[in-house]
């Protein structure tokens, strides 16, 4: 890389021509044909395989910007939701989007895929206990449930976060299996998504898009898939670091949290509170340190540096620790609330929150679900809630904590609403002899 900052000059440079892989992007984005074929064909109708927290976002906007979307997922009643407008969606942009006369116009949900000129992949790749590799599965059976509908000029984009060589390794083979030669007659392309749960339709719309490409035209094209709702910059590259680049951030993101969490271990061991002092040393001009907190969930940041781990784990020494850290502070809140109950007779504890991060309904990998399943294993009567999630949900705090007659509440997750409830019934707390602990308030990992 010649370049420290790829977007100021608006190119994605490499040890490799621009010959191979093209150049970066720029937002005047695809263009009609390239200098060693003929024009691109349009793209008018898209099959996303995977209607879940990315690919059904990515229908809605394609449908409401007129494309023909089939949105496939073998949940039936995902299917039946989305076709019959029942589905409820916890972001008010993509609910508007659901119910909108052009999406009900040009969204299909269907259990089996169906012809396309383009096929976007957006299925999860989990990983496997206790060994932490990555399952692939999903992708794999995604492939293969596209492989009838193939034709020379289709485009196959892979959005799921894959782990480095998943593109050369599992689906080039696919489409070489179904008689294609991926770049000679069919468009292969990996293009991570980047989205925040919470804030999906901002994200999909404005963040910039990474696009990897097997070679320039599937580059190009993939891009043209976008085109009708980004307002993104577009920075082309090839289909390894696509792979990487995705995995890279979340794996930065999860090492800086790790590094505020051992902070935060450390004040707890000198009875420092450590928030305090991260805030004095994020005054210094060149240092940005991250809040501790209970854990780390969400389907990224728990799992895509296993991914590096799993291709070259000489080099992910840091990775892997950081990862370990992370995942050992679900027992850490769950060592502080047991000190708490340690003195009560048969306690009843109200716990408030399920959700991996504040102000979204999200449960994947959620660091507030281990540590209520930890409690319980322990024989601790434990009421869960969550005003965000359907099956845990409450109309007035109060009421429930009433019916409940708690010993403890212990907010776990602090939501907004939440916060601001238990502020108002603080006095009513006291009185009634209910002891409350907040994580994430004050010091993130002290109740």
């Amino acid at each position: 890389m010649t370049s420290s900052d790829p977007r100021r000059d608006g190119a994605v440079e490499s040890a490799r021509s621009d010959d191979e892989f093209g150049s970066g992007g720029d937002r005047d984005g695809p263009v009609p044909g390239d200098p060693e074929g003929p024009a691109l064909e349009p793209i008018e109708e898209v099959v996303v395989v995977g209607t879940g927290f990315v690919g059904l976002p990515l229908a809605l906007l394609l449908a409401d910007r007129g494309k023909r979307v089939v949105g496939v997922d073998i949940d039936s009643n995902l299917v039946r939701a989305i076709n019959d407008g029942t589905l409820n969606v916890d972001e008010a942009e993509l609910q508007a989007l659901l119910e909108s006369d052009a999406v009900e116009r040009n969204l299909e949900a269907r259990t089996e895929p169906t012809d396309g000129d383009a096929f976007v992949v957006s299925v999860p790749t989990p990983l496997t206990e206790p060994n932490k590799s990555p399952d692939l599965s999903a992708l794999e059976a995604a492939l293969e449930s596209i492989r009838p509908y193939l034709e020379p000029g289709d485009l196959v984009n892979v959005e799921s976060t894959v782990p480095p060589l998943t593109c050369a390794e599992t689906v080039v083979p696919a489409l070489e299996a179904a008689g294609l030669n991926p770049g000679a007659e069919i468009q292969l392309a990996h293009s991570p998504e980047r989205i925040l749960p919470g804030d999906v339709f901002d994200e999909l719309v404005t963040n910039d898009r990474i696009i990897g490409g097997i070679d320039e035209r599937s580059r190009r094209r993939a891009a043209m898939l976008y085109e009708p709702f980004l307002e993104g910059s577009v920075y082309y590259t090839d289909l390894l670091s696509a792979e990487l680049c995705k995995l890279v951030e979340n794996t930065y993101r999860d090492v800086n949290v790790a590094l505020a969490n051992e902070f935060a271990l450390i004040g707890e061991e000198l009875d420092v509170d450590a928030s305090e002092v991260i805030d004095l040393a994020n005054y210094h001009p060149r240092v940005d340190i991250l809040q501790p907190g209970i854990g780390v969930g969400g389907h990224c940041l728990p799992i895509d540096p296993w991914f590096l781990n799993e291709v070259d784990p000489e080099h992910t020494n840091l990775i892997t620790t950081a990862r370990r850290i992370n995942d050992k502070m679900p027992a850490v809140a769950a060592r502080k609330v047991r000190r708490t109950l340690a003195p009560l007779a048969d306690p009843t504890v109200v716990a408030l929150g399920a959700a991996y991060k504040p102000n979204v309904d999200d449960r994947r990998n959620s660091p507030a679900e281990r540590i209520v399943a930890g409690l319980r294993a322990d024989g601790y009567c434990v009421r869960h809630y969550d005003r965000h999630v359907d099956e845990l949900a409450y109309d007035e705090l109060r009421s429930v904590l009433e019916r409940e007659s708690p010993d403890v509440v212990v907010q776990l997750v602090p939501h907004e609403e939440t916060v601001t409830a238990l502020a108002e019934h603080r006095t009513w707390l006291d009185d009634a002899g209910i002891e409350l602990l907040q994580f994430g308030v004050g010091n993130p990992i002290e109740p």
